[in-house]
């Protein structure tokens, strides 16, 4: 529909294609030159610039595309998201890439879908049971509660991070349909065995990938093993659009049923702003409803509207473009961080890879060992006094968060290693952001709390570390 459809009738419009282009170009060069005034890199001062555990990493291509694709007034999902969609499914190798509003969408439509009815007696129903990790962020785990499923918690290996795959027989029981789990800060888990135990008992596997975009499993992407996989875009993950995320799939028919659970739970797959692709728009029966009702107004599944933007999808095209280069920069501040922490492992355990995999890492976990002399809230006080951003490992011991106490779940034996996760790791930050200088200090500030006491930037006595009881 033309723009002057939509005015008032006192208004006029007249298009001039040629002056518009004009105009655009001039807008475009001064957002160049805006960025360049605007953003500029901060000196490093230790003890005074803050270390960031993650953050968004842009230039001007990423304004330049925000700003043009607002000057065309597409607010809702469009073709720089069609454009998006098209490259990231490419790169994990899959025909569907669906995206949404966030990571937590991402998960919540990619389980959704399986407890859709044209899935017959593979959907998953109320009651089933799903297993998961029993340490991570709670939206891996969030959408099978709200589908009425039953969260199976497995325990955390550690140093890698991720789920005990030795637990998972224990795990299995008849009413368990799925597995829904993340790779955990980058770091993949052992797919060769999950995706065997899936096969076994003919599970679903839905890969959270929200922490893992550039990961790689036996030289494949990881989301590209499961049923489904889920992606976060939020300004912490790998590339940012500020909210954002998506799912992947194979399978043509998995994508419709994500996308009526994305799309209010409609039945149509019309793309926006077209109708009929299924030529039987007014010559339907579904449901109750009478022969002929408008396909654009039935619904199949009970939906939610979780689209995005096409000017968030915009700036995801631009971030694309820097995700080797992103990749890159946090596997080579990893590597930093871990040879520059060897030499602290009687105090430390120090993150490993799963065996088969290339992380491209979201964060550096550490966790203190039991016998290490300092406390870890010792720890986080005084890099938090130095500028330097530290994060647990999310939730910890899920089964001991107040959201879920009196949740229906099942967990599989004592969950030790996910209460020594709860106690005693954190994290700290690789992202691309991070310069060497800032990597160097926080390899020094490891040193003086745990080697040298708890000292503080710019006094002259240390403060002295508390001792475990």
């Amino acid at each position: 529909m033309p723009t002057s459809a939509w005015l008032l009738p006192w208004m006029t419009v007249s298009p001039d294609p040629q002056r518009a282009a004009e105009l655009r170009d001039q807008i475009l060069g001064l957002v160049r030159e805006y960025h360049d005034a605007q953003f500029g890199d901060e000196d490093f001062q230790a003890g005074e610039t803050p270390i960031r555990f993650a953050g968004r990493v842009f230039d001007d291509r990423e304004i330049v595309n925000l700003v043009d694709s607002s000057l065309e007034f597409w607010l809702t999902t469009g073709p720089w998201a069609a454009k998006f969609e098209k490259r990231f499914a490419k790169i994990f190798g899959l025909r569907h890439a669906l995206l949404v509003n966030s990571g937590s969408s991402a998960n919540l439509v990619a389980l959704s879908c399986l407890t859709s009815n044209k899935l017959g007696d593979k959907r998953l129903r109320a009651g089933d049971e799903v297993i998961t990790c029993a340490t991570g962020f709670p939206t891996t785990v969030n959408p099978i509660i709200q589908n009425g499923l039953v969260p199976v918690f497995v325990d955390v290996d550690v140093p890698t991070y991720n789920l005990d795959v030795s637990q998972l027989e224990a795990a299995v029981s008849p009413q368990t349909k799925a597995v829904m789990v993340a790779h955990t800060l980058g770091n993949p888990f052992d797919l060769d065995a999950v995706t065997a135990f899936c096969e076994k008992y003919d599970l679903w596997l839905v890969e959270d990938c929200c922490d893992a975009l550039g990961s790689t499993y036996r030289g494949k992407p990881v989301g590209s093993f499961g049923n489904l996989a889920s992606v976060s875009f939020y300004p912490a993950h790998h590339i940012t659009m500020g909210e954002g995320g998506c799912v992947l799939t194979n399978k043509g028919t998995l994508k419709l049923y994500a996308e009526s659970f994305r799309d209010w739970g409609r039945d149509c797959w019309c793309e926006p702003g077209k109708e009929d692709t299924c030529g039987k728009r007014f010559d339907h029966q579904l449901g109750e409803l009478p022969h002929g009702y408008d396909h654009k107004y039935i619904y199949s599944d009970v939906g939610y509207n979780l689209k995005l933007t096409d000017m968030q999808a915009a700036v995801g095209l631009a971030q694309l473009d820097k995700l080797d280069e992103f990749t890159a920069a946090r596997k080579t501040n990893f590597r930093r961080l871990y040879e520059g922490l060897e030499d602290l492992q009687d105090f430390l355990v120090l993150p490993e890879p799963t065996p088969q995999s290339d992380p491209s890492w979201f964060g550096f976990p550490v966790a203190l060992k039991e016998d290490c002399p300092v406390e870890r809230d010792t720890v986080l006080r005084v890099f938090n006094d130095r500028q330097i951003a530290t994060r647990l490992l999310f939730a910890g011991n899920l089964v001991r968060q107040p959201a879920y106490l009196h949740e229906a779940h099942r967990r599989v034996g004592e969950l030790k290693n996910a209460d020594f996760v709860m106690d005693n790791v954190f994290w700290v930050g690789v992202y691309p952001g991070l310069t060497e200088a800032m990597v160097d200090y926080m390899i020094e500030s490891f040193h003086d709390v745990l080697t040298r006491g708890a000292g503080r930037v710019g006094e002259a006595d240390p403060v002295v570390a508390v001792e475990r009881d």
